[in-house]
């Protein structure tokens, strides 16, 4: 009789722990907060600016959703919080990725005026030799001049546009460079002989 009596006494607190268990309630809060601080870090730029410290907070992101979606409630409320604070770490690393990418695009900038420079001076030795290809090179060369204006006035206030812009520039130089090696290589055009009568 005591054995029922203990056998009873254990199912009944096993029933109220898997009741207890099954009625916990998902980590709305927490999720809340981090969808904020999420929010608050794509608005800012992080994406952009602070990339790996972004992606990082996603992972957490995906990770405390995939939990709720298992009910792994206590799991999930922890990595909610994870989140939460990645994603903060994520914007205030957004005005160091700024600057950081000012420079690079400053450095760009000069890497690229350079080239220009060199490719100009290029195109003016082969001025003769460019025949059909004149009309294109000078609206390229107009493009490419603008580009590199633009790229340097915007770098400080918008280094993502300007380092787009300086991506585009630096394919049409390129596409020009070789075009230009291929006139200086090819050899001279020979007159055609007159025709005798």
């Amino acid at each position: 009789m005591k054995q029922v009596k203990w056998l009873v006494a254990v199912m009944v607190v096993l029933g109220l722990a898997l009741a207890f268990v099954g009625c916990s309630k998902p980590p709305e809060a927490e999720q809340k907060a981090a969808k904020e601080a999420m929010d608050a870090a794509t608005s800012a730029g992080a994406d952009k600016f602070a990339k790996s410290d972004f992606e990082a907070a996603k992972k957490a992101w995906d990770g405390a959703e995939a939990q709720v979606k298992d009910k792994k409630y206590k799991e999930a409320k922890q990595a909610y919080v994870d989140a939460k604070a990645a994603f903060e770490k994520a914007t205030a690393g957004v005005e160091a990725g700024k600057k950081a990418m000012a420079e690079e695009v400053g450095k760009n900038v000069a890497a690229l005026e350079e080239s220009w420079t060199k490719l100009d001076a290029e195109a003016k030795k082969l001025e003769k030799k460019m025949k059909d290809k004149k009309e294109a090179w000078t609206a390229d060369a107009k493009t490419i001049s603008e580009g590199l204006a633009k790229a340097k006035e915007t770098a400080a206030t918008d280094a993502a546009a300007a380092q787009a812009k300086l991506d585009e520039i630096k394919g049409m130089i390129e596409k020009w460079d070789g075009a230009f090696k291929e006139m200086a290589a090819a050899p001279p055009a020979k007159p055609e002989p007159a025709k005798k009568k």
